[in-house]
C-alpha cells in the first residue's frame, strides 16, 4: 500500500479484506505484477517487481490466509516463520497435481502419507535498493510414524524429508497472491531456467577452523548461504550485508550433557559469525568465527561439522 498511499502503517491494514464489504467487480491492484521465477536444482524462488515493504506485508497476510500462525517475524533480516499446521493448506483445483506430476521424474522418495504437519518460512531480500524483492519460501515437515516399544505399538513424530512438490505448490499460490496471473505463474514455475549446480567445498581455514569455498560471486554466495541457513532451521539472529556476515545461534551436539538435561538445548546454544570474503569474481570463501573468542578445540572441530552440513545442502 505504501506504493500508493502515504503515512499508512501496513501492519494495521487488513489485506485479506475480512470484515470489509468490497464490490466484487472492483479490483485492488488489478494490474498483474511482473514476477520472475529463478531455479537451482529443486529450489525455486521469485523476483518480484514490488517494493520490499509491500511484499513483506503481503507475504505475511498470505500465510495467515492459509491458516498458519506466524511464530517468528523479523522484518530487519527479512524472515518470517509459521508454527506447525496439522492440515495441508488448500490447493486450488486447477493447480492440484500439476507440479507433482511434473516433478515426479526428478524427485525421489517423496511421501504424501498423513498424518503430517508442515510449517513454512519466507525470506525476503531487497533488490534495487528495495524497489524490487527476492522471495524465498521453504517447507519443514514432520510425520507421525509407528514404533514398537516393549511389544506395545506407539507413535511418535519425526522430521520428514523436504516435500519439494508441496513447497512448489505453495510458491505458486504465493506468486498468484502477489499479483501474478495464475496461468502465467504455472507456466513460469514449470519453465524456470535452471541456474546450474552450486559447487562448494569444505576446506581448512585459519587457526584450525573450517571454511567453505563457493565457486560463485559474492552476491550469489550470500543468497545460497541464506537459503541453506533457513533450510537447516538454524536460528538466524542477524545479518549485515555491509559486514558481509550472518550471525547465528546453534547448539554443538558434542557439548550436550548435564546442562542440556537440566535447562534444555537453549542453555548450551552459542552465537557464531559466518563471514563471507570475495576472493575473485567467481570465488567466495565463508569463514566460521567464534564470537566468544574462546577458540577451543571442540569449537574448531564443530566448525567442520557445521559447515559440512551447509555443504550437503548443495
Amino acid at each position: 500500500l505504501s506504493e500508493y498511499v502515504s503515512n499508512v502503517d501496513p501492519s494495521y491494514v487488513d489485506l485479506g479484506g475480512k470484515g470489509i464489504e468490497i464490490d466484487t467487480k472492483e479490483k485492488v491492484l488489478a494490474e498483474n505484477t511482473d514476477i520472475l521465477v529463478k531455479k537451482a536444482g529443486n529450489r525455486r524462488w521469485l523476483e518480484v517487481n514490488k517494493n520490499t515493504d509491500l511484499v513483506w506485508n503481503l507475504s505475511k497476510q498470505f500465510l495467515k490466509d492459509q491458516g498458519f500462525v506466524i511464530k517468528k517475524s523479523n522484518k530487519k533480516i527479512g524472515f518470517m516463520e509459521t508454527d506447525y499446521l496439522e492440515n495441508k493448506p488448500e490447493i486450488p483445483a486447477k493447480s492440484l497435481g500439476l507440479f507433482r506430476s511434473f516433478l515426479s521424474s526428478t524427485i525421489d522418495n517423496v511421501s504424501y502419507t498423513l498424518p503430517s504437519i508442515d510449517k513454512y518460512s519466507i525470506r525476503i531480500e531487497p533488490l534495487d535498493s528495495g524497489k524490487r524483492s527476492q522471495v524465498h519460501l521453504s517447507i519443514s515437515s514432520m510425520a507421525e510414524v509407528n514404533s514398537k516399544i516393549g511389544g506395545a505399538e506407539t507413535t511418535f513424530w519425526q522430521s520428514k524429508e523436504r516435500d519439494v512438490s508441496l513447497e512448489t505448490e505453495m510458491l505458486y499460490m504465493l506468486m498468484v497472491f502477489l499479483g501474478s496471473d495464475a496461468a502465467k505463474a504455472r507456466e513460469n514455475i514449470i519453465d524456470a531456467k535452471d541456474e546450474g549446480k552450486v559447487f562448494v567445498e569444505l576446506a581448512d581455514g585459519i587457526n584450525g577452523y573450517g571454511k567453505l569455498v563457493f565457486k560463485l560471486n559474492f552476491i550469489d554466495t550470500w543468497d545460497n548461504m541464506a537459503w541453506a541457513i533457513t533450510n537447516l532451521n538454524i536460528q538466524l539472529d542477524d545479518k549485515d550485508l555491509k559486514e558481509k556476515s550472518f550471525y547465528i545461534n546453534v547448539a554443538n551436539e558434542d557439548e550436550k550433557g548435564v546442562f542440556s538435561t537440566l535447562f534444555g538445548t537453549d542453555a548450551i546454544s552459542k552465537a557464531y559469525q559466518l563471514q563471507l570474503k570475495s576472493i575473485e569474481d567467481n570465488l567466495t570463501e565463508v569463514y566460521f568465527n567464534d564470537i566468544s573468542e574462546v577458540n577451543d578445540q571442540i569449537t574448531k572441530q564443530f566448525s567442520y561439522q557445521f559447515l559440512g552440513s551447509i555443504q550437503k545442502q548443495f
